[in-house]
């Protein structure tokens, strides 16, 4: 250490500012596209089709609030001319409203429009009111049922980026800002992107800069010592900034779970320093000097801690069985950072603790004696009362049975949205007064020689609709069927209850020939160019992903029933069906990840401690914080989502740091020639006090989780913590009843 500390030092001094650069490009994202799972076939029909129609993800709905009710003349005007203003901002393609909107008229001269709201003429407010609010085309998508909110619909480009999403929100901000609108709400990819992005960011800051806070809390409770407290802050820091830095520079895109990696990297730094601190103290306290005391903790702790930090690594890089992009990049970049976090300590923080003596890192007290008796005691329990901790575990286990048969992966995208903000507000005001979120596409296909815009075709299609429509959770249902039943409304005065498809096949001939003067802009997205494919488009109320597929399966029991097979065939599509998939990803990925991580640690627990015995001590403990974290999510009735699916990796992968640690020091007590029961009672004396602080920093390092704004993150902080805190306990009291009866 002598010869190499000041090259470390230096090496790592060229890393950090190299780091703090990179630093500066770090790249936040979000878009719905990141939870497409991969390779799934309905993710490439759903690409196929959109290659053929517009995608489901290229609008943005403005909602003017006017609680006195839109029709005013004041209010209409503005409405109107902020509507015709936004086509003038960047990323707006179209623009649509009610107070642009005119229904046919079909006169001697040829078809003219008359005005859907007449602006100017208040006196036809309440006859335009009327017809108004008996068009389904527009009840929930263009103006709510109370006519207090007037939409303005807004096309944008599909698959909008950050930049563009910034630019248009900006322009839209900027513009409504201008008018005196009451209220002003917005829903649509765009805003999505930015506002998620920004909670991303701050996400990452409060949650660094709290845990920051907590460990240095920590490290003073613990060391009493300047500079004790200083090399394990700066360690743990250093650790962090390296790993930020890294995914700056290698261009890794931080995603809607990246606030758990300041979290994730404090905590697995600062466990990783108490070890290595704590095993130095100790030796110096024995009586060796600095460059024995060094050698023994790398060559004893360093050793363990390798191992505590490739079975993390593990745990979170099993998660790359998953489908769904943003946990595959989690494990990834989490793996990394535990590896960095370990480089870190192992290098840096032994060459500063090189320098220094015991007196100089911690100052002992009573707090040592605090600790000794607290361990004996816990040693002493297992001693006296083994048959209560077996009967403890028995309950545990059949209480996490009963849990986990509860666990529900209805996911809901309200759940995921930040508690408190605009973004939150808006959606739900979309979900309450308005068609809501969540798209609903409908595919159909035509079969041999037919033609979408075929009678027998078109008639199977309108009663697919009517089917939907009569749905109370599904509105703003659209297909190109409401060309021929607008036409045919036309034809009938433009009465409300004319506004149905043809009966006849003469008649829908007729109308056929206006359908085709129709601008291709109208119809492109509702029917492909060579007609034989069109779309059903609806929203649909954020009702959960298990209860839309059982709506769906309810729904395809319809078709082949009533939708003659020999003309058409239906299948579902569309942004939220693809992202609903997950919840059934997540539960293979979820299965296959962890039996992955299981096996592979066994392998490595085999390998360090050379004994099938040994092998098996070191698994039981760990399935129980597992089971109890399964258990947490059925009794509190979390949903099961891509977020929170990561929990049980992040168990995994630390909860075994522990047992690593246990069991490393109870092999080196018994290769020394100790009998069981005396190496258990010196592992715990001499480990069981790093493993409790380590326990105790995991378990309040995540419950920094708690001041997230973002659901999944406060629940995933929540049952880390919680599952943790019984990790301990469970290596505490199990393993040495495990020793004792199978060692």
């Amino acid at each position: 250490m002598k010869k190499y500390r000041f090259p470390v030092i230096i090496a790592f001094a060229i890393a950090t500012v190299v780091a703090v650069i990179g630093c500066f490009r770090l790249n936040f994202s979000f878009d719905f596209q990141q939870f497409f799972p991969r390779g799934d076939e309905d993710l490439a029909f759903f690409l196929e089709f959109i290659e053929e129609f517009e995608g489901d993800d290229n609008f943005m709905l403005v909602a003017l609030e006017e609680p006195e009710g839109i029709f005013d003349s004041t209010f209409l005007n503005k409405a109107h001319d902020f509507a015709l203003s936004t086509r003038n901002l960047a990323q707006v393609e179209a623009v649509q409203s009610l107070t642009q909107f005119g229904y046919p008229v079909k006169t001697p001269f040829g078809i003219t429009t008359i005005p859907a709201i007449h602006r100017n003429q208040p006196e036809l407010f309440e006859q335009d009111r009327e017809r108004l609010m008996q068009d389904e085309r527009f009840v929930g998508n263009l103006i709510n049922e109370d006519a207090t909110a007037l939409v303005i619909a807004i096309k944008t480009p599909s698959l909008i980026n950050l930049d563009q999403s910034r630019e248009l929100m900006t322009g839209l901000e900027g513009l409504a800002a201008d008018y005196d609108f009451h209220d002003v709400h917005y829903l649509g990819p765009a805003y999505f992107q930015q506002e998620m992005v920004d909670m991303q960011i701050r996400e990452v800051t409060v949650s660094a800069l709290v845990s920051g806070l907590l460990v240095a809390l920590i490290m003073f409770l613990i060391f009493r010592r300047p500079l004790g407290i200083i090399v394990a802050l700066v360690s743990i820091g250093l650790g962090l900034l390296l790993f930020m830095g890294l995914l700056g520079i290698a261009g890794r895109e931080l995603n809607a779970i990246a606030a758990l990696y300041p979290v994730l990297m404090i905590i697995v730094g600062t466990s990783d320093v108490i070890h290595i601190m704590s095993k130095y103290i100790d030796e110096l306290r024995g009586g060796a000097d600095k460059e024995s005391a060094i050698k023994t903790t790398i060559r004893e702790i360093g050793l363990a801690t390798l191992f505590t930090s490739i079975t993390t690594a593990i745990g979170f890089a099993t998660l790359i069985t998953s489908k769904i992009n943003p946990i595959r990049d989690f494990g990834i970049n989490a793996a990394i950072g535990v590896m960095v976090a370990y480089v870190t300590v192992l290098l840096f923080t032994t060459s500063l603790l090189s320098f220094l003596s015991v007196d100089q890192i911690v100052k002992i007290g009573r707090q040592q004696k605090f600790w000794d008796r607290l361990l004996e005691s816990a040693y002493q329990f297992t001693r006296r009362s083994p048959g209560m901790i077996k009967i403890g575990a028995g309950l545990v286990l059949l209480l996490c049975v009963l849990g986990i048969s509860m666990i529900t992966t209805n996911y809901r995208i309200e759940s995921n949205l930040p508690k408190g903000e605009k973004i939150t507000a808006d959606f739900l005001y979309f979900e309450r007064e308005l068609a809501g979120f969540r798209p609903l596409e409908l595919a159909v296909v035509t079969k041999g020689e037919n033609r979408v815009d075929d009678f027998a075709v078109m008639q199977e299609i309108g009663e697919l609709e009517d089917y939907l429509r009569e749905k109370p959770f599904i509105q703003g249902t659209a297909s190109i069927t409401a060309v021929y039943r607008s036409i045919n409304q036309m034809f009938n005065n433009n009465r409300p209850d004319a506004y149905v498809l043809p009966s006849d096949s003469i008649t829908f001939k007729r109308y056929r020939q206006l359908a085709q003067k129709v601008p291709q802009l109208s119809t492109g997205i509702l029917m492909n160019p060579d007609r034989t494919k069109a779309r059903i488009t609806n929203r649909l109320g954020d009702l959960g992903a298990d209860s839309i597929k059982v709506f769906m399966t309810n729904t395809e029991a319809w078709i082949e029933q009533n939708i003659d097979s020999s003309l058409v065939e239906v299948k579902q599509t569309g942004t939220g069906l693809i992202i609903d998939k997950n919840a059934e990803y997540i539960r293979a990925s979820l299965l296959q990840g962890l039996g992955l991580a299981v096996v592979i640690v066994c392998g490595l627990m085999a390998l360090l401690f050379r004994s099938m015995k040994m092998l098996l001590i070191s698994l039981v403990p760990n399935l129980f914080p597992l089971l109890i974290a399964g258990a947490a999510i059925g009794f509190l009735g979390i949903e099961l989502e891509a977020g929170v699916s990561i929990v049980f990796a992040v168990i995994f992968g630390i909860a075994v740091d522990d047992t690593i640690h246990f069991l490393s020091k109870y092999k080196l007590a018994r290769d020394k020639g100790l009998p069981v029961e005396e190496a258990i009672h010196l592992t715990f004396k001499e480990t069981g006090k790093a493993i409790v602080l380590t326990s105790l920093v995991l378990f309040f390092g995540f419950l920094v989780m708690l001041f997230s704004i973002h659901p999944p993150s406060v629940t995933i902080g929540l049952l880390i913590s919680l599952t943790l805190a019984s990790a301990v306990v469970s290596d505490l009291l199990l393993i040495p009843l495990l020793l004792k009866w199978l060692d």
